[in-house]
């Protein structure tokens, strides 16, 4: 089956079990940072709006969110403005917030009415990290730092940054790390226990991931901001809102509200720690009162 036909099933599918009325269903795409946050905005719409809502959580990718957004399967999940810019709309990347916000926002209002709300607080990017120990004896903080090094590097990546228009080829026209052969790809939940290991000694990680919050690692900073910024905000249809009279509002609660770290702690609370995700959304929202 196509992509295509994939998508269309999945909206038909969506649309028929929904029962649509007065619920409110949140969607999230197939990652715990994503169910996490799926579930954050659902149980915040359930205590201050005491309307039903459904979870439709773990729908897939980028394209399978979207589609089942603007199809009407669900009303909201949250989405990264770096992900909409090269991904959706189909534009290069840009390296300012704002900029890349601001082109985002009108952009899914024009074409599909679509609200983008003020961001929840946090930029989920692409990290470059090294295992402590080797920022510390080679006194590396950043990206430049790091492609001075005369031993090249035995680079991890997750399979979409080999192939991503924001992954490796820019990365290496940007700032030439020195590599010793192909990078290693694999499962994003498996670059930590390789550098650990030893298997490589520099991955392409993500800015938000829970290990980032235990383990002896360094984020080399991004000197020369090659990485575009993926501000994590909700999108929700104009249609919802108007029906929802006080959705913008109970949802804008959350809008700065949720910052780099915390993403972090909350992601190895699922992740490292097997708690329920209900129960970890739960008492994030409990801890903002």
């Amino acid at each position: 089956m196509d992509r295509t036909a994939l998508v269309a099933l999945l909206s038909a599918a969506l649309l028929a079990g929904c029962g649509r009325g007065p619920r409110i269903v949140v969607g999230s795409k197939n990652f715990t940072e994503q169910v996490i946050l799926g579930e954050i905005l659902a149980q915040q719409l359930e205590r201050r709006l005491g309307a039903p809502v459904e979870r439709r959580l773990n729908l897939g990718g980028t394209l399978l969110a979207h589609e089942a957004l603007v199809s009407g399967a669900i009303d909201l999940y949250p989405e990264y403005s770096g992900t909409a810019l090269t991904a959706i709309l189909k534009s290069d990347p840009v390296s300012d917030p704002a900029a890349v916000y601001d082109k985002v926002r009108p952009e899914y209002e024009r074409r599909w009415r679509l609200t983008w709300l003020p961001p929840l607080g946090f930029n989920n990017t692409f990290a470059i990290a090294v295992r402590g120990e080797s920022a510390r004896s080679s006194h590396l903080s950043t990206i430049s730092d790091a492609a001075r090094r005369r031993d090249g590097w035995r680079l991890g990546v997750g399979y979409e940054f080999l192939r991503r228009p924001d992954g490796l080829e820019g990365l290496q026209r940007t700032y030439h790390l020195p590599l010793q052969g192909a990078p290693v790809s694999m499962d994003l939940g498996l670059l930590y226990q390789a550098l650990q290991g030893g298997q490589v000694d520099m991955v392409a990680a993500n800015s938000t991931d829970g290990l980032l919050s235990k383990l002896d690692v360094k984020v080399l900073s991004d000197d020369k901001a090659y990485f575009p910024p993926y501000q994590c905000a909700v999108v929700v249809r104009e249609r919802s809102l108007a029906a929802h009279p006080r959705m913008r509002s109970t949802l804008e609660e959350l809008s700065g509200r949720i910052s780099e770290d915390s993403m972090r702690k909350l992601n190895y609370q699922v992740d490292g720690e097997h708690r329920p995700v209900r129960e970890v959304a739960a008492e994030f929202l409990n801890g903002l009162k």
